[in-house]
């Protein structure tokens, strides 16, 4: 087996830090021998040392953009993703062996053996660290970020004593020195509790640097949480007395019980719920000594008033923090109050988002489920320059993400079993989407349903069938980055499935960037006014008068394959709209707040389109029906770049294809009708007989 473990970085030979640092800084010397090699710590085995390290290599493999899913998604270390009940037992197996190969030096960057080599042009994250000081808090995810980043970890020896304030200078002096190398590259700090107390305080110091500050339960709480006690119990307990901290370790571990109650829910057999359960309390009982060993009485009173010291500091300097920044918050820390802290935090930042974990403790990474590279592209908080790009940063979603998407939405799927129809390249309808080209630039166009709600059974399905990632142009809504509004709107955290999915705001140059990258474009030229149509505008397209997209798509040669959509009238009705709201000043205010920090994409358009206002349809449900989506056959624009400069030409195209896409809604709605599986209950009968994961049948082609 592979010997996995930590490289650590020397002063004098890292291509990092190029120069010494005293200890009084927490930085290297030449009298720190351990960080003069290359150090392999393993649970099973060690490696012997290499007396010289190299530097950390990178690939020169492009940025992954392309639209075909097929290539290569362990690309981003899926793999490296551990299964929760064994990742405390690597965590404390891992971290044992680094303390006992550290000594009482100052703290050091490594970085673990399993991370990289990255993609070329790779930002550079830096982890801080809690309260344990390890650095292998990211254990869990150092294969997916070590694709991703160039990752090194701050390792801060048990008998350490650096202060606060050095730490500081710590980091602070490493990011100066990569942003001297690298000044177009921006910096990743992840903080994780007492680390994301350093990272603000970084950032407040350094407003002139591109930081991106990502904090997971970030212990600026720390006057308001329940280890004030334990501050206080420990002035007091006598020298003499032994003092464990088996309490932290539960809050890492969770409750056995409610696992075990979990897993019997889930329908594990009790035995073997039992048989696991005693296993992990056989291993959290060994974890003991070790957390022990990290964090001995002294060493944790230390901790404790340096975490009390860095809150505080951090606090006061939070007006001066204009990094962009990302809160992770956690809805059963026991340790701190880290959702209250989180909301906090996000309304005093300007450039703050938050997402929250409602049934994760203190130690967010280390739980199952929590994948830290998801949750940042989900964010769209990845790029490797000043500024994002959505087509090039874009990287595609692994079949994990894909898999979790599908499971999260899979009750559209159940309940409205989705037909799928294409048009052959000799105009023969089949069932399927062998009708979607292969090879792109591809531009979809079509009709958006009530609420979008046809989007993702469309992605997913085309991604499943043909391996094809399908990018949609959305509204900016969606990419909001300070969510002002979201007592009035859906958290903007929602829509982290569709940016993980690969939609990009609406914006010409996104276009021209997707059909230049040859990409499948998802387009709606009705946008959200098609989408939070009125009463009795069912199917209606609501398009621009001017034409749209047809130049941009012959520039590139683009395929135009015109779609209709329907199903939403048979799942759902409009019973009180836009008119209806609008009559009511309260709700007239709303909409307009709503719709000035939403931004109008169309001020520039005439006609019903123009009327982008943001609001929420009154809609009653009804007893499920079905969906059918038909693709039409490929207008081709391959050799009409220069006939489509002729506005007149380009405009008798565009009226073109929304004849088809209203053609194709035409069929769809006449052929439903002999369908003798429209309705969900003669679905649930021929499923109940063929059985659940048979494709029931639909109308005669």
């Amino acid at each position: 087996m592979a010997v996995t473990g930590v490289s650590f970085f020397p002063a004098s030979l890292s291509p990092v830090i190029r120069r010494d640092f005293t200890p009084s800084v927490g930085k290297f010397s030449k009298s720190n021998p351990i960080s003069f090699r290359r150090l392999a710590v393993s649970t099973e085995q060690t490696q012997t040392p290499t007396p010289t390290p190299t530097p950390t290599p990178t690939t020169t493999a492009t940025p992954t953009t392309t639209r075909r899913v097929s290539e290569k998604n362990e690309e981003l270390g899926e793999a490296g993703v551990e299964q929760n009940g064994r990742v405390l037992q690597e965590y404390f197996g891992r971290s044992k062996e680094l303390i006992s190969r550290s000594d009482g030096g100052p703290p050091r960057w490594f970085t673990p053996l399993e991370c990289g080599p990255p993609l070329k042009n790779s930002p550079l994250l830096l982890f801080l660290p809690g309260i344990l000081g390890v650095g292998l808090g990211l254990i869990k995810n150092h294969r997916r970020i070590g694709k991703i980043f160039e990752t090194w970890c701050l390792h801060i020896p048990v008998m350490d004593r650096t202060p606060f304030i050095d730490l500081v200078k710590l980091v602070e002096k490493t990011i100066r020195s990569e942003n001297d190398r690298s000044p177009n590259r921006p910096i990743y700090l992840v903080g994780e509790s007492f680390g994301g107390c350093l990272a603000l305080a970084v950032a407040a110091s350094n407003p002139d640097i591109d930081l991106v500050l990502i904090l997971a339960n970030p212990a600026t709480s720390i006057s308001r949480s329940q280890l004030q006690p334990l501050m206080t119990l420990l002035e007091f307990i006598p020298d003499q007395l032994p003092f464990n901290p088996p309490n932290m370790l539960s809050l890492m571990t969770g409750q056995p019980l409610r696992t075990a109650i979990e897993s019997v829910v889930k329908g594990l057999p009790l035995q073997q719920t039992v048989g696991e359960l005693s296993q992990d309390l056989d291993a959290i009982s060994s974890y003991l000594s070790v957390l022990a060993d990290i964090l001995p009485r002294e060493t944790l009173h230390w901790k404790l008033q340096m975490l009390k010291s860095g809150s505080a500091f951090s606090n006061s300097r939070l007006h001066a923090v204009k990094a962009q920044t990302l809160i992770l918050s956690s809805g059963r820390d026991q340790l701190l109050p880290s959702q209250e802290e989180g909301e906090r935090l996000c309304h005093a930042l300007p450039k703050c988002v938050i997402r929250k974990f409602n049934n994760s403790g203190h130690f967010l990474f280390l739980e199952d489920g929590i994948d830290l590279v998801t949750i940042i592209k989900g964010a769209s908080f990845y790029r490797r320059g000043k500024y994002l790009d959505y087509v090039s940063d874009y990287m595609l979603p692994t079949p994990t993400e894909f898999k979790n998407v599908v499971e999260d939405n899979k009750w559209i799927g159940a309940f409205t079993s989705p037909v799928m129809l294409s048009t052959l390249e000799d105009g023969k309808i089949v069932r399927g989407l062998a009708g979607i080209p292969s090879e792109g630039p591809v531009l979809l166009v079509g009709y958006h349903m009530l609420l979008g709600i046809e989007l993702v059974p469309l992605v997913a399905n085309i991604f499943r069938e043909r391996n094809i990632l399908v990018r949609g142009i959305a509204h900016p809504m969606m990419f909001r980055k300070k969510d002002n509004i979201r007592e009035m709107l859906p958290d903007v955290s929602q829509f982290d499935t569709f940016r993980i999915l690969g939609a990009v705001p609406v914006s010409a140059s996104n276009l021209f960037k997707l059909l230049s990258s040859k990409s499948h474009v998802l387009l709606y030229p009705g946008g959200m006014r098609e989408a939070l149509h009125r009463k009795g505008e069912e199917y209606k397209l609501l398009w621009p008068e001017q034409s749209e997209f047809v130049r941009m798509a012959a520039r590139f040669g683009a395929k135009i394959i015109p779609f209709g959509a329907v199903g939403e009238d048979d799942i759902s009705e409009v019973v009180f709209d836009y008119d209806d709201l609008m009559k009511i000043p309260y709700f007239k205010n709303q909409i307009g707040k709503l719709t000035s920090e939403a931004g109008n994409i169309r001020t520039d358009a005439t006609g019903e389109v123009a009327n982008q206002d943001v609001h929420l349809p009154g809609i009653l449900p009804k007893f499920p029906g079905r969906f059918y989506y038909y693709f039409g056959k490929p207008i081709e624009t391959e050799g009409m770049k220069q006939e489509l400069k002729d506005r007149d030409k380009a405009h008798e195209l565009y009226l073109q294809v929304k004849s088809e896409v209203g053609r194709c809604l035409a069929y769809l709605k006449e052929k439903r009708e002999s369908d003798p599986y429209r309705n969900l209950l003669s679905r649930l009968i021929y499923q109940a007989t063929q059985g659940f994961t048979s494709e029931i049948p639909t109308f005669k082609l």
